[in-house]
């Protein structure tokens, strides 16, 4: 007989019928006469009773249908006649796949601490909480292709080894098959890579953003959607070793347009969220942010305030004089700290706020230059109860003056002579943003530390699974 997914068996009303399905116990309940089995497949938050008659079963059968073990049953779909749920199956065969001892098995019905689950991801997506958060994944994932294939941009695969340090901080994992106990090096102790692989020093990406803007400049709008990875030594809630990032890139559009693709990109992921997740973001809800479903709808229906960095700048100096402490302080140049953006978005404006125009210093050498010869055509999409989580800018598209502020940023010219070449070569006004998937993924799952969107997360000092 054919599997029916738990999911679908809960929306069924066709009494009578014989069904098979297949799942992970949660709990196994009962008296002399009868027990109930707790049954899911990971294809729904909601658990699957199955009914199971103990003189038709014995009791030594069901000795190791525990918390945890593995089983098929294959029985007749009735309506419950206990509160929580629609139907349930009262079973005829039962096959256990596996058992899970339940001295050792280390997910019982106690509540477990999300610490405590990372400890073992390699089983944390057996418990309700995780499996809701990648099913919400998962549909985050197809929204982002949806919405981009819809409006006709085209999916480019970047490269996760390169050359190049996009962000130019210098914090990047080397990829090297050299023995590192025996480094040819020269004369002054620098490495020598003439032997390695690829021949020159090479890393993992922490952007796709150079290589997405050559393809711009050919097929018109395309993003990318893939792993990216950065060095920095962060035990942060909002930072990861290894994070997914989403980068669109468009030939013609200019700042404006580009802020406008990432309010409409993210409204859309959310809408999809309300559409296509509501059970796992009501039981996320429900057990860590009772205002998830309320902050989703609110965001939904606001119009992000476009803002002059300037112009916060001003607020927070306002708010400082009023009396309100920060950490951190708060001067005209100053890289905000995500306690300045939520303050702009939580207390101030009370609504999302994408910030622009930022202080050359304190943007990559590859952003468009303002006529006041200070500020950059960057743009932050700052989000309640994450502060940042879109970053981009209109691209500078002339030749000299991206290879003038390459240089005065130290960026090594032979690294990016290849970038440079499209300005060279029908070059044109464009821009682009990256939106870190995972805090993406916090805002809408309600989650607090990034560690618990993501399977397998990488931070300092961890990298067990």
């Amino acid at each position: 007989m054919e599997r029916t997914k738990i999911a679908d068996v809960l929306k069924m009303s066709t009494y009578g019928d014989t069904i098979e399905v297949k799942g992970w116990v949660r709990t196994r309940r009962g008296n002399k006469q009868v027990h109930f089995i707790a049954l899911n497949d990971g294809s729904t938050v909601h658990n699957l009773q199955i009914v199971v008659d103990i003189e038709r079963f014995g009791e030594e059968f069901l000795k190791p249908v525990t918390t945890g073990a593995c089983i098929r049953v294959t029985g007749q779909l009735v309506q419950s006649r206990g509160q929580g749920q629609k139907v349930e199956i009262q079973a005829g065969e039962m096959h256990v796949y596996g058992g899970a001892d339940p001295l050792t098995y280390p997910l019982q019905k106690k509540g477990h601490s999300l610490e405590f689950l990372r400890e073992i991801a390699h089983l944390r997506p057996r418990t309700n909480t995780f499996g809701a958060v990648f099913r919400i994944r998962h549909h985050m994932a197809m929204a982002v292709h949806t919405f981009f294939h819809e409006r006709g941009f085209f999916y480019f695969h970047t490269p996760i080894i390169t050359g190049s340090d996009c962000e130019g901080a210098g914090q990047m994992f080397q990829v090297t098959t050299q023995n590192l106990y025996d480094l040819k090096k020269e004369a002054n102790g620098t490495i020598l890579y003439d032997r390695d692989f690829f021949g020159k020093q090479t890393s993992l990406t922490v952007s796709g953003q150079l290589e997405g803007e050559l393809a711009a400049m050919a097929l018109g709008a395309i993003y990318t959607f893939g792993p990216t990875f950065r060095a920095e030594n962060s035990n942060t809630p909002r930072h990861l070793a290894e994070f997914w990032m989403i980068e669109p890139e468009v030939a013609f559009n200019e700042i404006a347009d580009n802020m406008q693709l990432a309010e409409d990109f993210i409204k859309y992921c959310l809408q999809w969220a309300l559409d296509h997740c509501m059970d796992d973001i009501l039981f996320l809800s429900e057990r860590f942010d009772k205002e998830l479903v309320e902050r989703l709808h609110f965001v939904l229906k606001q119009n992000f305030i476009r803002l002059a960095y300037t112009e916060g700048i001003r607020i927070l100096e306002e708010a400082v004089a009023k009396g309100h402490t920060f950490e951190f302080p708060v001067y005209w140049g100053v890289d905000l700290a995500s306690e300045h953006e939520r303050y702009l978005v939580e207390e101030h404006f009370k609504c999302p706020v994408i910030l622009t125009d930022y202080p050359k210093e304190i943007k990559s050498f590859y952003m468009k230059q303002n006529e006041d010869g200070k500020t950059v055509r960057a743009m932050d999409v700052l989000f309640p109860k994450i502060g940042e989580i879109i970053g981009g800018s209109q691209r500078e598209e002339d030749y000299d003056r991206l290879s003038a502020r390459a240089k005065e940023m130290e960026v090594p010219e032979k690294d990016i002579w290849w970038y440079l070449d499209t300005r060279r070569f029908g070059t044109a006004p464009h821009s682009g943003f990256g939106l870190g998937f995972e805090r993406l993924l916090l805002f809408v799952t309600g989650m607090a530390n990034i560690r618990d969107v993501i399977p397998f997360p990488r931070t300092p000092n961890n990298a067990e699974f």
